[in-house]
């Protein structure tokens, strides 16, 4: 019997965040960060960074914040097919669904409750990037990966690499070979999905590239100028894993955002995942402040298939590393 056919998954494309105050959350965006604006609808703004072609982040008003789901842009219409096919061979809930620019969707909950939704057509526009009279802000130049907390890492990381064609880049396992999080990718950078343990699922972080370290710096200036350096949470400073420099902000309804640069390629055929000890100081935090209990205690709680929210649940793996302030 022939093997069904894997989805070709291309990379991490959009989220949908709701928020409380859509007017707070314009200007955290747009007025500070510098987000673009391509679409504005009542109660509805989608986002972009200067180098994204279409929309990356739409924000909608509603009484509850949390994230409606993450998605993942695939190579052809026939992939969508596969990955209904997948979901009903593994009984997922499923269902097709539109979003504005992209008329067809396919939304599913994942094995692990993570809201996940997968398109192959979207309309694009021209990028920004080099229209640099109209940028603001620090300078969000596109996205770059999504940060999903769980309690079943190896199992989630296993699914993604086995399901969907996933590559691991890095690892952190403990001295048991138990492993803790993993940074998989399907585009050639270190990850478009990241995997870290802890009551879940939850969202832990959605990413965007910034252009250099001094953008990053930038941000800082600009929230501490707004008079609101509260919004800092970790950094800056250097991950080990990845080696991006970083920070972590979040916004007025706590949704973590990372600003994020100078990581590396993984596209050789014969790369080999890197592997991290758990309390190794080196692999959360290069160089910079030790990382807050908020940092790993802390995420944006998910919907469910049939509405409201995914109820977290805890894994085995009990405890945080050390370097914890």
């Amino acid at each position: 019997m022939t093997a069904p056919a894997r989805p070709d998954v291309i990379r991490i494309a959009h989220t949908v965040f709701t928020v409380t105050d859509l007017s707070a959350s314009r200007e955290f965006y747009v007025n500070l960060l510098g987000l673009n604006v391509l679409h504005e609808e009542p109660g509805a703004l989608y986002l972009r960074g200067v180098e994204d072609r279409e929309w990356t982040l739409k924000l909608e008003e509603r009484p509850e914040a949390g994230v409606r789901q993450i998605a993942y842009r695939v190579r052809r219409d026939a992939d969508l097919d596969a990955l209904a096919a997948l979901a009903e061979r593994e009984g997922l809930p499923s269902r097709w669904e539109e979003e504005l620019d992209r008329p067809r969707m396919l939304r599913m909950q994942d094995p692990f409750g993570v809201p996940v939704a997968f398109y192959h057509e979207s309309r694009t526009y021209p990028w920004l990037l080099q229209d640099y009279h109209l940028h603001r802000g620090p300078g969000l130049q596109r996205v770059d990966h999504v940060n999903v907390m769980t309690p079943d890492v190896e199992g989630m990381m296993n699914w993604y690499t086995g399901e969907l064609g996933f590559r691991t880049s890095e690892y952190t396992e403990d001295e048991t070979g138990r492993i803790w999080a993993a940074w998989i990718q399907r585009r050639g950078g270190v990850h478009d999905l990241a995997l870290t343990n802890g009551a879940g699922p939850r969202l832990h972080h959605w990413a965007y590239w910034m252009p250099d370290a001094m953008s990053i710096i930038r941000t800082c200036d600009i929230l501490a100028g707004a008079r609101q350096p509260e919004r800092i949470e970790r950094g800056p400073g250097r991950h080990g894993i990845s080696n991006a420099f970083f920070l972590y902000i979040r916004d007025p309804d706590g949704h973590r955002i990372e600003l994020y640069t100078s990581d590396y390629i993984t596209v050789d055929p014969d790369f080999q995942p890197i592997r991290w000890q758990l309390n190794d100081p080196r692999r959360q935090t290069l160089w910079g402040a030790k990382t807050p209990r908020s940092w790993f205690e802390e995420g944006s709680r998910l919907e469910a298939f049939g509405g409201g929210w995914v109820t977290p649940t805890e894994g085995e793996l009990k405890g945080l590393p050390a370097h914890v302030i």
